[in-house]
């Protein structure tokens, strides 16, 4: 008997392979044949293939049908339109790509010596120098000479088993995104679709015509995709046949010379598989240069987690003529320089001398405690969603983990991680924090984070519905397990339980309760844990303030969620369109709240931290410094420059600056209270040792200036170098700054520098400044802010007046340290 019943596409992206896979999960379970249509492109797929779901070309918006036919299609028919109707559209989102398509304009230090560039797309930041290198493609149609025998059956099982080895031992090894991108390839060779389509193809064709076969249709339906993300996926398509080929038939490469780095390399090729790349030396490839790679490509997501620097749109018959030659890509401006001249080589051989001390320069504040620049200490912890990012996290200088988001374990399977898997990651996460302190919050799924496996109902307000503890009673055995893996890795490390959604005494009692029998389980089995392990609560529930006073009785530690608790608070959605600009921390009933809970807490010695969004907002770090949390928890890349901005802020002033922030009546008058505050911590010595360059070896102009002005950016200074380069420049191209007796004094007023400053470079010999004053030098530039009035033209004028005197000049050339020039300047013309 048929069935069948239609629905409108409204994921943002389709339905490519997570939403597919979804899809295929659910139709599983039923005997019936189900068949999804989409009516716009007139492709039909087997629903229980993900590969046949993705090559029906379904968008947003598409009007499909999905049939069924056979004995359980009734019940199939009525549980999949339920499915469609209230899960199906929580299963994706809108997927994160990497490219850069912001305007980026070329630093005159660079155009000015007539580079030649190669524009490409921005993929993978970074810079990188090296030999370019031709990454030949492996050509499928190699394998098509094989002849039909009897043995094609086997030797396509043979195959498949191989290369299956081969992905599950990456998986068990490989870095997180090798994991993931592997795991992708892991489902396409075990598709029912490829692998029926391959053995219905086998009593007439050899194993590797059947494989090109359903490799070329496969590749076809995709590349008719009106969706790159889709189209992108052909060479996962292409990857994985190449290795089937190669395992079926592995004589037929051994004429082909493997490709391998044997020096710093660049490397450029039409395309490149995730195989391809995980099999290059990462200690030589220093850049990739791509003809064909999407911002969602899996070669590209490898390339980020690596730091490889990568573009993409180039023809490899472009730049022909540099193969095996010297070369330059940078994926900050988006050009791969060929044919460098030794200018060209300055050029970038410093900006990638930056770029490392920039890195360098961030680094020695990431191991250094969090502390203030009157001595008040405040941890700065990282969050984290798997265990695989606590390495990276302690890199960066993270103090402990904040919040650890064990829902992230939870999701994208077919069903709950047992105990052992979740006792793994956690130990995980507690050895690498080495006596750190590790927050685990305990699942917050539900509502707006479906599980198809706990088959919740959809809701109309997630947010506020069932989820998080909410659901503990009804999958109690799933949070014993949890709790009962946390407890189990707590004798590996110092482990906090924090517990979300909160809202109530009872709630916490009743998870206090559920504790309890767990340690009593573990002590009646003799498995050690910590027994004294601390339990906590997020803070995201507005009536949780009000009664701060109560759960200090009866938990260890608070952490405020301050993107829910912002939402709950104001009653704004902060995905909604429509009301997301009502969505602002800064709104005085949030600070008075965040005092209140913060107060309350150290009033009966309870430790408060912030996890939110807000903690990484350096514009509001006073703020939560003033209001006398113990931590803040951020993403691992933003916790050195937080701590770098902890040593400019006083903690008395913002005490006093919070104060005044909870007397506000609005948010605006927020914002300018820190924004004077912001104008007034601003005003750092104009003149300091970090900018003065003694026996500096620059060989032109372009350099001195590309130098300078980087250095701000080093210094913290400027916020966009490129810009406050161009405004030098500008100024250059009015006139030039030369002054004669081997002076030269470049300045601009700017909106790009946060800091006015005056950077001076005495040089080891005299380089042409392109005037008609002669050789230079000694260069001294000036870059104020906009704001600082006519302090711009008082310093220039008081300095050239200076320079004419030859005392003076001199004075400057024989000072024999950054110290002695800053004291002479400063004294001459009184700064």
């Amino acid at each position: 008997m048929t069935h069948q019943f239609q629905f409108q596409c409204v994921l943002p992206n389709g339905i490519h392979a997570r939403p597919a896979n979804h899809l295929e999960q659910q139709c599983r379970q039923f005997e019936c044949q189900i068949t999804l249509t989409n009516h716009r492109t007139n492709n039909s797929g087997d629903a229980k293939s993900v590969l046949a779901l993705v090559g029906t070309d379904t968008l947003l918006n598409d009007n499909c049908t999905i049939s069924f036919e056979g004995a359980d299609s009734e019940q199939a028919c009525q549980t999949l339109q339920t499915y469609i109707e209230q899960q199906f559209p929580h299963c994706d989102e809108v997927l994160e790509t990497f490219s850069d398509d912001s305007e980026i304009v070329l630093p005159q230090s660079l155009l000015r010596h007539q580079p030649h560039l190669i524009t490409g797309k921005r993929l993978a930041p970074g810079i990188g120098c090296g030999v370019l290198v031709a990454m030949s493609q492996v050509d499928p149609q190699q394998f098509a000479t094989a002849v039909h025998d009897d043995n094609e059956a086997q030797r396509f099982e043979q195959a498949l088993a191989q290369v299956s080895t081969h992905l599950n031992h990456i998986i068990a090894t490989g870095s997180h995104h090798e994991q993931e991108i592997t795991s992708a390839h892991l489902a396409i060779i075990n598709d029912s679709s490829f692998i029926d389509g391959v053995t219905a193809l086998l009593t007439t064709h050899s194993t590797a015509n059947a494989i090109l076969a359903v490799m070329e249709k496969l590749c076809h339906q995709l590349e008719q995709s009106a969706s790159s993300y889709l189209r992108e996926r052909v060479l996962d398509i292409k990857d994985v046949s190449i290795q089937l080929l190669t395992a079926a038939y592995p004589t037929v490469l051994d004429n082909q010379a493997e490709f391998s780095l044997q020096q710093p390399s660049i490397v450029i090729a039409n395309d490149l598989t995730p195989s391809q790349f995980l099999g290059l030396d990462k200690a030589l490839l220093q850049g990739l240069v791509l003809t064909h790679a999407g911002s969602t490509s899996h070669t590209v997501i490898l390339a980020r987690a690596f730091n490889v620097p990568t573009l993409s749109g180039i023809e490899i018959k472009d730049c022909a003529a540099a193969l095996n030659h010297h070369v330059y890509v940078d994926a900050q401006l988006g050009v791969l320089a060929i044919e460098p001249s030794n200018e060209v080589c300055g050029y970038f051989d410093r900006a990638i001398t930056l770029a490392n001390t920039l890195k360098q320069q961030q680094s020695q504040y990431a191991h250094q405690q969090a502390t203030t620049a009157d001595g008040h200490t405040i941890e700065v912890a990282a969050n984290i969603a798997c265990s695989v990012e606590a390495d990276n996290a302690f890199a960066q200088g993270a103090e402990g983990i904040g919040l650890f988001r064990t829902e992230m374990l939870f999701m994208d399977r077919q069903q709950a991680p047992d105990e052992e898997e979740q006792f793994n990651h956690y130990r995980e996460v507690l050895a690498a924090a080495n006596g750190k302190p590790v927050i685990i919050r305990t699942m917050d799924i539900g509502g707006d984070k479906p599980i198809d496996y706990l088959a919740l109902p959809h809701e109309n307000n997630p947010f506020l519905g069932y989820r998080a503890v909410r659901i503990y009673p009804q999958f109690l055995a799933l949070f014993h397990t949890q709790l009962t893996a946390i407890l189990r890795a707590s004798v590996h490390g110092k482990a906090k339980i924090m517990i979300p959604m909160i809202q109530s005494i009872e709630e916490i009692r009743w998870v206090k309760q559920q504790l309890a029998f767990i340690k009593q389980q573990l002590t009646a089995k003799n498995i050690a844990f910590d027994a004294d392990i601390q339990l906590g609560i997020m803070v995201e529930i507005p009536s949780v303030a009000f009664i701060v006073d109560l759960f200090c009785k009866e938990v260890d530690f608070f952490s405020i969620g301050s993107n829910d608790m912002t939402q709950y608070l104001l009653a704004v959605d902060r995905d909604n369109a429509s009301v997301s600009k009502l969505y602002n921390s800064l709104a005085p009933a949030f600070l008075r709240l965040l005092k209140q809970v913060v107060t309350t807490a150290h009033a009966h010695g309870k430790w408060v931290g912030l996890c939110g969004e807000l903690g990484a907002d350096s514009k509001v770090l006073p703020l939560l410094v003033g209001a006398g949390l113990d931590e803040i928890s951020m993403s691992a890349p933003k916790i050195a420059a937080t701590k770098a901005q902890l040593t400019e802020i006083n903690f008395a002033d913002s005490q006093t600056l919070f104060a005044q922030a909870c007397e506000c009546a609005t948010i605006e008058e927020v914002e300018a209270l820190l924004e004077q505050r912001h104008a007034q911590a601003q005003v750092k010595p104009i003149l300091v040792t970090q900018c003065v360059f003694k026996g500096a070896d620059f060989a032109n102009k372009e350099q001195v200036i590309q130098a300078l002005v980087g250095n701000l950016g080093i210094q913290g200074r400027t916020d966009d170098a490129y810009k406050l380069e161009e405004d030098v420049w500008a100024r250059e191209a009015v006139f030039s700054t030369g002054l004669g007796h081997g002076f030269a004094i470049p300045h601009t007023k700017s909106d790009h520098i946060r800091h006015s400053s005056i950077s001076i470079a005495h040089l080891d010999k005299p380089i042409d400044w392109m005037s008609d004053s002669g050789e230079v030098d000694f260069v001294i530039m000036l870059t104020l802010n906009k704001d600082q009035g006519d302090q711009h033209m008082r310093i220039f004028a008081g300095l050239a007046r200076k320079l004419i005197h030859e005392s003076f000049r001199d004075s400057l050339r024989q000072a024999e340290s950054p110290e002695a020039i800053i004291a002479i300047i400063t004294e001459q013309i009184g700064l």
